[in-house]
């Protein structure tokens, strides 16, 4: 439960590593909320918009889509700065600059190859950007190394 909330207690920190465990879970309750949120805002009618569809003619096929509103635009809001800095801590890990983040604003390319540097493995003990939040060798043993 811890590691959900890391993003939040290091919500402007933009130094330091961040391991894949913890970008991906931000990631995956990012969006999981976005898409709840949605379906709450249509529910509510706060602007948002939800389909649905089902068609048992021939034979079973469902299609739902939601559109978000005001609650889903204050939860994305407020959720920009840990988003960035998550990311550009994660950039961090793989040993590249926080500036690869804006790699992104290329369509399609841009954010496929950040998805791509997103999932490789941080590097292994310490780099420039600090000490391996992994923690592989161990405390006691990069201590004896340095």
């Amino acid at each position: 439960m811890s590691i959900l909330l890391q993003p939040y207690k290091r919500f402007f920190e933009f130094s330091g590593r961040s391991r894949r465990k913890e970008y991906w879970l931000y990631i995956l309750v990012f969006y999981v909320m976005m898409f709840v949120l949605a379906f709450v805002d249509a529910a509510l009618g706060l602007g948002g918009t939800s389909q649905t569809a089902l068609d048992t003619t021939e034979g079973f096929s469902a299609s739902a889509s939601a559109e978000g509103g005001v609650l889903t635009a204050i939860w994305a809001i407020g959720n920009i700065i840990p988003l960035l800095a998550c990311g550009i801590r994660r950039l961090h890990d793989t040993d590249r600059s926080g500036w690869w983040i804006l790699i992104s604003l290329i369509p399609l390319i841009g954010t496929i190859w950040l998805i791509v540097l997103m999932c490789l493995d941080g590097t292994s003990g310490r780099n420039r950007f600090g000490p391996d939040p992994k923690d592989r060798l161990g405390r006691a043993a990069e201590a004896v190394f340095e």
